[in-house]
C-alpha cells in the first residue's frame, strides 16, 4: 500500500489525475485512512460533466436522447433501455425508414426520435453506407425492387433485406410486410439480371421499346411480384418484430392495459435488480413460450403414494402408480 506521511500547500498550481497501480486507499501520518483520495480536478470534472448532462436533459431533450441512443446503438440492452426512458420523457420513437433514417437516431422535431440504421440487427456498417449512397445519389427509393436494384446486393443481403421488412422500413412504400417476404426471391432475382444487363451493356426487348416511350412508367414497376397474400396479424407482426430488431417499436401487444399495468405494476422487470432483497414486487409480464419438461425426479405427492401402496398387493401397486405417472 501506497502511505502519504506528510502534506504540504504549494498554492495554485495545475493539477493532474493521477493513476494509482493498487487500491485507492490510503494511510495518513496521523493513522486516518483517506478512502478515493482522487484530486479535486477529478471529481471537479465529474460534477461539471454531469451538470452538462442534466442541463441538456432538460433542455434539449430530443436532442439528447438522441445523441445517448446512437451512442448505445452497438448494445441492444442499453437501447431498449434508453427507449422506455425516453417514452416515459413523452418522446415517441420511430421505426426505421429506408428513406429517411440515417445512421445514427435522427431528432425530426420536439417530440419524435427517428430510428437509427446502426441500430437494425444485421446491419453492417458496409451495408448502411451503401443504402444512403444510393439514395444520396438518385433520390427516394419507390418500391422493393427499386431498393434492391439500386443497392449491392452483396453488401445488403437476403438477411439484412428481411430484417429491414420485419422493423417496419418499408412500412411507408409498401405496409404488407409478408407481400414484401414473399417478393424478396423473385425480386433479387431480377434485380441481379438486370445488374449483369447493365454491366454488359445488353439492352433487353423491353428496354429498347421504352426509348422511343417519353411518358412510361418506371423500370422497377415492371418488376416481378409474387400473388398476393394479406399481411401478417398483429401479433405475429409484432412478434417478428420483436425478433428481428429487439423490441416492440411500431405498437405493443400489452398496450390495451397499460394504464392497469402501470397501477398493478409500479415497475419494470428491467429494474428488479435495484430493488431492495426480500422485498415484495408485483410486475405484468407476458408469457412468449410455455415448455412441457418431463423430468425423472420423483415428486413429492408420488413419493406419498408409492409409501401408502407398498402394503398393497403388486396387482394394485402398479396400476394406481402408472395412473398417476400418465395424469394426461
Amino acid at each position: 500500500m501506497v502511505k502519504i506521511v506528510s502534506r504540504q500547500s504549494l498554492g495554485t498550481q495545475a493539477v493532474y489525475d493521477i493513476g494509482v497501480a493498487q487500491e485507492h486507499n490510503f494511510l495518513l501520518a496521523n493513522g486516518m485512512v483517506a478512502s478515493n483520495c482522487f484530486n479535486k480536478s477529478h471529481s471537479t470534472a465529474y460534477a461539471y460533466v454531469t451538470y452538462q448532462t442534466a442541463y441538456l436533459k432538460a433542455n434539449y431533450p430530443v436532442e439528447y436522447m438522441s445523441a445517448l441512443l446512437t451512442a448505445s446503438s452497438g448494445i441492444q440492452d442499453k437501447v431498449d433501455r434508453y427507449r422506455e426512458n425516453a417514452q416515459k420523457m413523452g418522446l415517441i420513437i420511430l421505426p426505421p425508414d429506408i428513406n429517411r433514417s440515417v445512421e445514427d437516431f435522427l431528432p425530426l422535431d420536439d417530440k419524435h426520435i427517428l430510428f437509427g440504421l446502426s441500430a437494425v440487427k444485421n446491419l453492417g456498417q458496409g451495408a448502411i453506407e451503401n443504402i444512403l449512397d444510393a439514395r444520396n445519389s438518385d433520390g427516394e427509393f419507390k418500391s422493393l425492387a427499386d431498393f434492391c436494384e439500386r443497392v449491392e446486393l452483396r453488401t445488403v443481403n437476403r438477411r439484412a433485406l428481411e430484417t429491414l421488412i420485419y422493423c417496419g422500413a418499408f412500412d411507408l412504400i409498401q405496409p404488407n410486410r409478408r407481400q414484401l417476404i414473399n417478393d424478396i426471391d423473385v425480386v433479387i432475382s431480377w434485380a441481379q439480371k438486370r445488374s449483369k444487363e447493365k454491366a454488359s451493356g445488353q439492352l433487353n426487348l423491353f428496354d429498347l421499346d421504352l426509348v422511343d416511350k417519353v411518358d412510361t412508367e418506371p423500370i422497377f414497376e415492371q418488376a416481378p411480384s409474387s400473388p398476393p397474400v394479406e399481411d401478417y396479424p398483429v401479433q405475429e407482426k409484432l412478434r417478428l418484430e420483436k425478433e428481428y430488431i429487439g423490441f416492440y417499436i411500431s405498437d405493443h401487444p400489452l398496450k390495451a392495459i397499460n394504464q392497469a399495468a402501470q397501477i398493478l405494476s409500479p415497475i419494470s422487470l428491467s429494474a428488479l435488480s435495484e430493488q431492495k432483497s426480500q422485498q415484495k414486487v408485483s410486475a405484468v409480464v407476458m408469457l412468449n413460450l410455455v415448455r412441457k419438461i418431463i423430468t425423472k425426479k420423483v415428486i413429492p405427492w408420488l413419493l406419498c403414494k408409492w409409501r401408502i401402496l407398498q402394503g398393497k398387493p403388486k396387482a394394485q401397486f402398479f396400476p394406481v402408480l402408472m395412473q398417476n405417472l400418465n395424469p394426461y
